[in-house]
């Protein structure tokens, strides 16, 4: 699983707002470094252009024309082609003072000495002699004049830049941002989506709290990926990448001397990542954990206070509190160690290698610059360190980003199950199990079962804790495929109907229901617009649950919280009821779904049953015999195996397992059945025991 591939793709799916952000950062980029530039040229070109060398004109009204001791002088560079060039002059400066030397100077730079009227100019071992006289204060002025239109123009040059800077910034940022919630909505929607297609087993082996946590915590430290990782690493590429380009424009020696700093990011970022990556992982792992506990705690809050479990409890959590917080410190100290000091050693030892390559250079002469690129190249080399510093502050966020990408992309490449859109007509309900064996590990649970259930009949399915009851239903809603064996549904395998055409015509009703939270008439219809308001109405009045409800203050629309826990366990039955006559369908399963409610709502579900069962093949998984006395069809089921099938009357005559069962909860001896009886239950079970306890 490449993280860095597939995020990628996920990156595409804002491509044009990814491309406009890059461009106008490009952009902007390219303004903030025109600064160091104009700075350059108002230094070489204009502050110390007054040094460069001054012909006299004969043209005193020309621009750039500067009046001195009754003759006009003008800058070399800025004659036209067909003005005359008289003789030259140099201004050059000691100091705070400006001297005029009327003849032409053959080398200006060195170190210079004013002494009687003379000027020593000392490169090296060569000293040049020069006679010179003193300016004042307006004369430098008026030689400074022709400058200041080129300075006030640069001026608004640079405010104009930054007025580019403060919109590409916003641009920049805007759409940045907005490309990377597009991608996090867009990864935590197929997160979401897929976990609707992942397997019931899947959700039997993790937690609830760890695989919120993916979908939340994980996605959200995705999304700091893109939002301040990925802003902070492209500013900081196409920063560094222009800031280089400014460098060798200013001085290719320069810029070269300067190119150590990028094998050194690199290789640290390697490093960095190596040791953060194992932090992250168990950081995040705790985090789920800790998301788990949490939720099982609150879903069990009642059980914990009722067996004064808060200690015990509240130490588990401060052991997972506190590893979680010892991971949190090593990548605080891992942060704290490298990043900022990994920045200031980088800044002072370049500064160092730029100091030390112009001291020598100013020993020998061979690298001598203009100050213009020498305060440019301090500029842009003292800008190179803001880029770096966002991406070394970044790669904690980075290395958690990946790491949490990785745990999403984890649970994102469990296997799922197909989704087939459409669905296929309503099918009768005739069931068959031919021989059907399953196991949810290695053991199998259910062992050559085989039944048959017809349209409009009802089945019970009885037996003690683990006997294979649920299995069977698991299977007929194809939770799970059995390992032997067929299932057929009206003469079709079920393995050949796709699993929400097969769902989409069976309801169940469970003995502790799950409703949602909204209102009593969105838990009978879920959402579902093709079931009316009529359709729920009626529903909920065919169950009998119009009288039960109707003290409720806001009636069907009467608000919902989450599992309903604010209402009777005989409510939410009834509404449980209600939602499965609502979708009509044509297998019903109801699993214990009078284990859980008192006397006088009991029957009104068992008129409600009637109801329900009408033209359906209903399943039943009944603890309470005597609420399955007119099922059709009884099977008695002994680890994971059919002992013995047949009605309520027939299952009492031959006085086997269910007679027991049902002896047992009557509370009282019934009469002994036949010998024959017995005998022919021995020869039908003869190794199986008689049950010892309840079911």
């Amino acid at each position: 699983m490449n993280v860095g591939k597939r995020l990628f793709q996920y990156a595409l799916t804002a491509k044009i707002t990814f491309i406009a952000a890059i461009i106008t950062l490009c952009l902007g980029v390219a303004a903030e470094l025109g600064g160091p530039f104009i700075a350059k040229t108002m230094i070489d070109d204009h502050m110390l252009g007054i040094e460069k060398p001054f012909f006299e004109t004969d043209s005193p009204a020309s621009v750039g024309a500067v009046a001195y001791e009754d003759k006009y002088f003008k800058r070399g560079d800025r004659f036209a082609e067909n003005e005359i060039k008289g003789q030259e002059v140099r201004i050059l400066q000691k100091g705070k003072n400006f001297y005029f030397i009327n003849q032409a100077v053959d080398e200006a730079t060195g170190k210079r000495a004013v002494v009687n009227g003379q000027m020593t100019i000392t490169n090296g071992s060569v000293q040049n002699i020069y006679p010179v006289k003193a300016l004042s204060v307006d004369q430098i002025f008026d030689f400074y004049k022709p400058e200041i239109p080129g300075i006030i123009k640069l001026v608004g040059v640079y405010l104009l830049l930054l007025l580019v800077t403060i919109f590409t910034e916003f641009g920049k940022t805007y759409w940045l941002q907005s490309g990377a919630n597009r991608v996090i909505q867009k990864l935590r929607t197929d997160v979401y989506a897929h976990i609707q297609r992942l397997p019931v087993n899947f959700f039997d082996n993790l937690p609830a709290g760890k695989v919120v946590s993916r979908i939340t915590n994980d996605t959200e430290a995705v999304k700091d990926l893109f939002v301040a990782v990925l802003s902070n690493f492209s500013t900081g590429i196409v920063y560094i990448s222009a800031i280089y380009v400014a460098l060798f424009l200013l001085d290719v020696r320069l810029g070269l001397v300067c190119l150590f700093i990028v094998p050194i990011l690199i290789v640290w970022i390697i490093l960095y990542r190596k040791f953060a990556t194992r932090f992250n992982t168990i950081i995040r792992s705790r985090l789920s954990e800790i998301n788990a506990i949490i939720n099982e705690s609150i879903q069990g809050m009642s059980i914990i206070r009722v067996f004064r479990r808060q200690q015990q409890t509240n130490d588990e959590f401060e052991a997972l509190n506190q590893d979680y917080m010892k991971y949190q410190n090593k990548m605080l100290n891992l942060n704290s160690w490298t990043s900022h000091n990994l920045v200031n050693v980088l800044r002072n030892f370049s500064f160092a290698v730029l100091l030390a390559y112009f001291g020598y250079g100013s020993i020998t002469g061979s690298n001598a610059v203009s100050l213009g690129v020498l305060y440019a190249f301090v500029d842009v080399l003292g800008r190179l360190f803001q880029p770096i510093t966002g991406m070394v502050n970044q790669l904690a966020a980075l290395d958690s980003s990946m790491v949490s990408a990785g745990r999403v992309f984890e649970l994102m490449d469990e296997p799922g199950e197909d989704v087939t859109d459409g669905q296929m007509p309503r099918y009768k309900g005739n069931v068959a199990f031919n021989d059907v064996s399953f196991a949810y590990k290695k053991d199998y649970v259910l062992k050559n079962i085989s039944f048959e259930a017809k349209q409009g009949q009802t089945v019970a399915l009885v037996g003690h804790t683990g006997s294979g009851k649920s299995s069977i239903i698991n299977l007929l809603f194809r939770f799970y495929d059995p390992q032997k064996g067929s299932i057929t549904i009206d003469g079709q395998e079920v393995t050949d109907i796709p699993r929400q055409w097969l769902r989409h015509h069976m309801g169940i009703v469970l003995q502790d229901p799950y409703l949602f939270t909204g209102t009593v008439a969105s838990n009978v219809n879920l959402e579902n617009e093709q079931i009316t308001r009529a359709q729920i109405e009626k529903a909920l009045c065919d169950v009998g649950a119009e009288r039960i409800l109707a003290h409720l203050p806001q009636g069907y629309d009467e608000p919902v919280v989450e599992k309903g826990s604010t209402l009777s366990a005989g409510q939410r039955q009834l509404i449980s009821f209600a939602r499965a006559l609502a979708f009509d369908p044509a297998i019903l399963i109801l699993d214990e779904a009078t284990a859980n409610i008192d006397t006088e709502t009991e029957s009104l579900i068992q008129s409600a049953l009637e109801v329900l069962k009408k033209g359906r093949t209903t399943f039943i998984i009944a603890h309470r015999l005597s609420t399955i006395r007119s099922a059709d069809q009884i099977l008695v089921l002994h680890r994971g195996e059919i002992v013995e099938r047949g009605s309520h009357d027939e299952l009492m005559e031959i006085g086997g397992r269910y007679f027991q069962l049902y002896q047992l909860q009557q509370g009282n001896t019934l009469a002994t059945p036949s010998t024959s009886a017995v005998k022919q239950v021995a020869s039908v079970n003869h190794s199986q025991p008689l049950p010892s306890g309840v079911l």
